[in-house]
């Protein structure tokens, strides 16, 4: 048995099914992680839906904000924007066993994989985490949201999902301000200060930092115990200069690659 992890897919069923294929994947035998951002911006948001849903146990995913943005738009709480892909994904009669199957997926994943030397323990997210998150922290705050989302309120969690603020973590944070906070450590962010405030508008490579800021990885307190595998950020190209801090997203949508690390040798497959 083999676990791959997979960067950011975007509705790039194609290159999915292809990348796969070149690891004679099975679900039968193998499991397939995905950092988020499964669908939008890409032809087959539909198509790749219905794949990962119909791997069953085989497949675990992570919720990133594209994905977030779908269930918004789907519940009445999004708008849909230009660059959006969705339609067909909207307009297919199992939109809503769908959406049902995406809502109840987490934000946050960890798991113990046995490497060539030794167990590794992965945590994986869309984005990042904030700097004094432990990760017993990251994964309970994550809860929070997944039980929101889960719940018979997720639609007014959709309603106040949207926005920059708070711009930082406190434990004091309350009601839907704490979990827009929350969702966006996890889906949204790039860079950040020493204290965790977050800048969210900047979306380019290293070289753009705000003065400063850094990327997030840069503050994090959960390496070397465990490593971090998040997408996201194509700007990255794959590169964090940091041992145990692994980029997926590498900008297949964008026209480049899309990129998949088997965990147990962390050897590197790419379409």
């Amino acid at each position: 048995m083999s676990t791959y992890v997979i960067g950011d897919i975007q509705g790039c069923y194609k290159p999915l099914r292809r990348l796969l294929t070149t690891v004679d994947f099975d679900p039968l035998r193998d499991r397939l992680w995905c950092v988020g951002d499964l669908i939008n911006r890409g032809p087959k948001s539909l198509d790749t839906l219905r794949y990962l849903r119909d791997l069953g146990s085989s497949v675990t995913v992570v919720l990133g904000n594209h994905d977030l943005h779908f269930l918004a738009i789907y519940y009445g709480s999004g708008l849909y924007r230009g660059k959006d892909t969705l339609q067909e994904l909207l307009d297919a009669p199992d939109c809503e066993e769908l959406s049902d199957w995406l809502r109840h997926q987490p934000l946050a994943h960890f798991d113990c994989v046995e490497h060539r030397e030794g167990h590794q323990n992965y945590l994986m997210i869309h984005a990042g985490v904030a700097p004094k998150w432990t990760l017993e922290k990251t994964l309970e705050l994550a809860a929070e949201v997944e039980f929101t989302l889960q719940g018979p309120n997720f639609r007014e969690f959709l309603d106040q999902m949207y926005g920059d603020t708070p711009k930082r973590w406190k434990d004091k944070l309350v009601g839907y301000e704490r979990l827009r906070c929350i969702t966006n450590y996890l889906t949204r962010m790039r860079f950040c200060d020493e204290r965790g405030n977050l800048d969210l508008q900047v979306k380019e490579g290293l070289i753009a930092a705000p003065e400063g800021f850094h990327p997030w990885f840069e503050f994090e307190r959960l390496t070397p115990e465990t490593t971090i595998l998040f997408g996201h950020w194509a700007a990255l190209e794959g590169q964090t200069n940091r041992a145990h801090v692994y980029a997926m997203d590498t900008g297949c949508v964008w026209g480049r690659e899309l990129s998949m690390m088997r965990l147990e040798d962390h050897q590197l497959f790419s379409v």
